[in-house]
């Protein structure tokens, strides 16, 4: 009797998945490579810092390679509450707490900070992190149109009395826009909600000195508002942290599922982070120099016919005609040696496919003209 192999039906989503242009693969990277990079997180240029790479190095020979458990067995370290300590200090807030990624740090403010019959407004642009809290917090979730405070404020008169949370990104990756994050604030302060923004691009790049988005709209701090952000952006690190009130983090250690039961980050990357965010501390400037590229970036590239989205921050998003298209002008400016993102559907919530370029504080004129150059050159289509 010939039995059918229980994952046959993969074979048919591979199928799928080809016939749409959406196959991802894994392309691992070498430790040293000729290609001009603008298709990863490292705002500041600090992921290959000597100081933050010789603080990781020196981090896992006091600590070891691992956390060795979770932070409330062995996996809490002096080195953990320094960096809560100064990232609670430099953005502005009362306290913070290190989790293993952005990603758990947002599951962790979603899931502990709602109830099952609390109501959830979420801004229809967020990341897939903030999509996957939303569902496992069981609460009602609303899906608010893109950056309306308006859409907001009616939702939430709507329901009155409502426990209620309102989670925004505050830069979108996206298109790179940061959300109206004072106007979201005013309308939860009206309606007696709490504020909830993941600064993961805001972080290094907005705010004096790159405190973040929330430090630049008068938000630092508020009691209203908790923050989330991630340490593999702008801090060339691995981790995430929520910030907030103390007594908003106290319960987060009691209550957030993926802080208790999920292993501490791994002291290297806690070393790395500190040092920089206390690089970041003494030149504030590098936050200038990554929205000044951002802006230049955008700035010749619609001047050569492409359609970009005007950034906020330091993510430039070019518009493709088709997902196919974005997939080949990709793989073109990396024949051309420029390294570039490609987002397609579903990764885009409007459907429309892009080329993503992030701008780096430590791109020089040179760079920058070539990046340009190459991403015009490869364009599939001018028109679109």
């Amino acid at each position: 009797m010939n039995q059918q192999d229980p994952f046959d039906w993969t074979d048919d989503e591979a199928r799928r998945r080809a016939q749409a242009g959406l196959v991802r693969t894994l392309r691992p990277r070498p430790a040293e490579q000729d290609l001009l990079d603008l298709a990863s997180n490292d705002y500041l240029g600090l992921a290959r810092h000597p100081e933050v790479t010789g603080a990781a190095a020196d981090a896992a020979h006091r600590w070891g390679a691992g956390a060795t458990g979770s932070r409330l067995v062995t996996g809490s370290t002096t080195l953990h509450a320094e960096l809560e300590r100064e990232l609670a200090e430099f953005c502005g807030f009362e306290s913070a707490l290190v989790l293993s990624s952005g990603y758990a740090a947002n599951l962790a403010a979603l899931t502990a900070l709602t109830a099952r019959d609390g109501l959830l407004l979420s801004d229809a642009g967020n990341h897939a992190s903030i999509v996957d809290g939303c569902r496992l917090s069981r609460a009602e979730t609303v899906v608010v149109p893109h950056a309306s405070p308006d859409a907001v404020a009616k939702t939430l008169g709507e329901h009155p009395g409502r426990r209620a949370l309102v989670v925004s990104d505050a830069v979108f990756s996206v298109d790179g826009d940061a959300a109206p994050l004072a106007e979201l604030a005013a309308v939860c302060r009206t309606h007696g909600a709490a504020l909830l923004a993941d600064d993961a691009h805001g972080l290094g790049v907005l705010g004096a000195g790159g405190r973040g988005t929330p430090a630049a709209a008068g938000l630092a701090g508020a009691p209203g508002v908790v923050v989330t952000l991630t340490l593999s952006k702008s801090l060339g690190s691995q981790g995430g942290a929520i910030l907030g009130p103390a007594r908003v983090i106290d319960h987060l250690v009691n209550a957030a599922r993926t802080f208790i039961f999920d292993t501490g980050l791994a002291p290297a990357a806690v070393g790395g982070a500190l040092a920089a965010l206390r690089l970041l501390r003494r030149e504030p400037a590098r936050a200038d120099r990554a929205r000044e590229v951002a802006g230049e970036l955008h700035r010749r590239l619609t001047g050569a016919g492409l359609t970009a989205v005007r950034p906020d921050a330091a993510v430039v998003s070019v518009r493709a005609p088709s997902p196919e298209a974005a997939v080949r002008w990709a793989a073109d400016c990396r024949t051309a040696g420029l390294a570039v993102g490609c987002f397609r559907p579903p990764s885009v919530p409007d459907g429309v496919s892009r080329i993503r370029l992030t701008a780096r504080a430590d791109l020089t004129e040179r760079q920058i003209g070539a990046a340009v150059r190459t991403v015009v050159a490869a364009a599939p289509d001018r028109g679109q």
